[in-house]
């Protein structure tokens, strides 16, 4: 098992390196950078001459090292990261792209997470409870359901219940985790003295986020498990199990459900990164301070440096997320092994 986990880490590293080369391309094909739009934003709002605001421009380039041939940007880029983890500096926030990323990458993940956990938990229950009753108005229901969350975009849901929170329920403060009142207030009052009252105000800033993020997977789970619980009711080894005088629960859940689990394990591998996605897509229609926001903005903008280490770190997840796929298939069957241990 360790030798798969260090094997796989190293397989990761030119994945990774292959990756950043080919985002840092991408994301600079486009013509102009921020300097271009430091010129714009002189003219428009600084009321500066064409002339004047481009002389600015070319110094800007100069000394942040924009005129630099694209290869030397990325080795820059890429030597600070291994070295001394430096991301580089965001032109538009003015600090370091890492002070960016940890303030924001923390929230999207508590999201992604809860929405995964909410989907898998969520999708799996339904999933057994429309096999177990194939063709019955429930299954019926779930059906239509998973299909109505496979299709519509999230966001579309997203705006639809911006729309209704914004102009029907006139909800104040959409836009952020907490109201004015909690923001600067800390979780933990005491020792023993939790802020739920804080907690509880974060979640009702977040569940339309969490709810419309978690639907698509939600909808693709229960889809999958339903289908697989189908086929493997119908196996060998379940009539098998019946045969013995084995209750239909214990049927269902101690012989079939482990079995139709495996190709829901095995998609665990890209489930972060959609949650992620998914979570971005909501959080740019609402406003909210996480990584999707940044990445649309800092595109925007040309803040290269921000888009291209938002993006790699987007990357990492969809590795990190296919080796904890294969632990955990190996945990639910033992019959599977990795690398060596064959």
């Amino acid at each position: 098992m360790l030798r798969f986990l260090v094997v796989r880490l190293l397989q990761a590293i030119p994945v990774l390196l292959v990756m950043s080369i080919i985002t840092f391309i991408v994301i600079q094909a486009p013509p102009g950078d921020y300097a271009d739009f430091l010129r714009t934003n002189m003219i428009t709002q600084g009321n500066a001459t064409p002339e004047a605001a481009t002389r600015a421009a070319e110094a800007y380039r100069e000394a942040n090292g924009l005129n630099d041939p694209l290869p030397l940007q990325y080795v820059r880029w890429m030597w600070g990261i291994v070295t001394e983890l430096d991301f580089g500096q965001s032109y538009a926030y003015n600090k370091p792209v890492l002070d960016v990323v940890l303030q924001r990458l923390p929230p999207t993940i508590m999201i992604a997470l809860t929405c995964h956990i909410l989907a898998s938990l969520l999708g799996i229950g339904f999933g057994i409870l429309a096999a177990t009753r194939q063709y019955s108005w429930i299954d019926t229901t779930l059906s239509f359901f998973s299909f109505l969350g496979m299709t519509v975009p999230r966001f579309l849901l997203a705006l639809v219940i911006l729309y209704i929170l914004a102009y029907k329920l006139n909800v104040q403060e959409i836009g952020s985790f907490y109201s004015s009142k909690f923001g600067g207030q800390p979780y933990w009052l005491g020792w023993f003295n939790f802020n739920w009252a804080k907690l509880w105000n974060l979640i009702q800033h977040i569940w339309p986020v969490i709810a419309v993020a978690t639907i698509g997977g939600l909808a693709y789970n229960l889809r999958v498990m339903r289908a697989n619980l189908l086929d493997t009711l119908n196996a060998q080894y379940v009539e098998t199990a019946r045969a013995k005088g084995l209750s239909e629960g214990a049927v269902v859940m101690r012989h079939a459900v482990p079995n139709a689990l495996h190709p829901l394990v095995a998609y665990q591998g890209v489930v972060l990164p959609y949650m992620l996605t998914g979570e971005i897509e909501v959080a740019i229609v609402f406003g909210l301070a996480t990584i999707g926001p940044a990445i649309v903005g800092s595109m925007n903008i040309g803040d290269v440096y921000v888009t291209a280490s938002l993006l790699l770190i987007l990357g990492a997840t969809l590795i990190i997320g296919n080796i904890i796929a294969d632990l955990l298939l190996v945990a639910l069957d033992p019959r599977i092994r990795v690398g060596a241990d064959k």
